[in-house]
Formats: structure tokens, C-alpha cells, sequence
């Protein structure tokens, strides 16, 4: 017999966890397509954005760093799972300022293949994009 678990679906948790982590942060907006959260207040101008992500089933996690001196956005995967790059490219010119974006990227395969890959894109439009690899 499975342990009790606390959420109301396997297959709706990652949004049902973002929602609550929503509804209980007032600066904090959640993006459902792609995916991805961000600071309902925008940053002044020209200020540098912090992005980060990664695989859900860790909750708050990214979402929990989300706010005024700390990320800017968030881009959290399904569980265990990168965000992909189009959710990262996504979030990286909703954040961009005008300032360019730091991704910081925990050292794990697939997030920094999709940083990496949503950082190239975002600079083909005119977006000045930074990595800072955690390991």
C-alpha cells in the first residue's frame, strides 16, 4: 500500500503546488504557458534580472526565491525534470529589464543544455544573457 501523500493529483501537482505558492505571495505571478513565475512588479529599468530553475517535486523551491532582491523568475520543470528551453526563452524576455538576464543554473544535464539553449536564443533577439553554473 502507497504511503498517504498530500496533494490532490500526481498529474496536477506541479500547478497545483505553483498556484497555492501564488496565491499565498502577493509578488508573485504565475505564467501557465509556457510555464514559468515572475515578480508581478516589473524592475526599474535597466536593471539585471536573476533567472533560475529546475525540476519540480522539491516545492517552494525556485518558486520560493522569487521576490523583491532575490530572482526575478523562476522556471520550474515537471517533477524531476528541466524546465525546457522555450519555457527558459520564454521567461528570459519577461524578466529582461533591459539590463540582460543572469541565468543561474544548477549543475545538472538538462538545465544547463536549456539554459544554455534558451540564453542563445534570447541573444538572437537583442537580449544580453549571463550563466552563473552552481555546483
Amino acid at each position: 500500500m502507497a504511503p498517504p501523500q498530500f496533494l490532490n493529483s500526481p498529474k496536477s501537482f506541479v500547478v497545483d503546488a505553483l498556484r497555492g505558492a501564488v496565491a499565498t505571495t502577493d509578488d508573485l505571478e504565475w505564467h501557465p504557458e509556457p510555464g514559468y513565475l515572475t515578480r508581478r512588479e516589473p524592475l526599474p529599468s535597466g536593471q539585471v534580472a536573476l533567472l533560475s530553475g529546475g525540476g519540480s517535486g522539491h516545492e517552494p523551491l525556485h518558486a520560493g526565491f522569487v521576490g523583491r532582491g532575490m530572482l526575478t523568475g523562476a522556471c520550474p520543470g515537471l517533477i524531476f525534470t528541466s524546465p525546457n528551453a522555450l519555457q527558459v526563452r520564454a521567461a528570459t524576455e519577461a524578466v529582461d529589464a533591459g539590463g540582460g538576464v543572469v541565468h543561474i543554473v544548477k549543475n545538472y544535464t538538462g538545465d544547463v543544455l536549456n539554459f544554455r539553449i534558451a540564453g542563445e536564443l534570447a541573444a538572437e533577439d537583442g537580449i544580453t544573457v549571463e550563466h552563473v553554473l552552481v555546483d
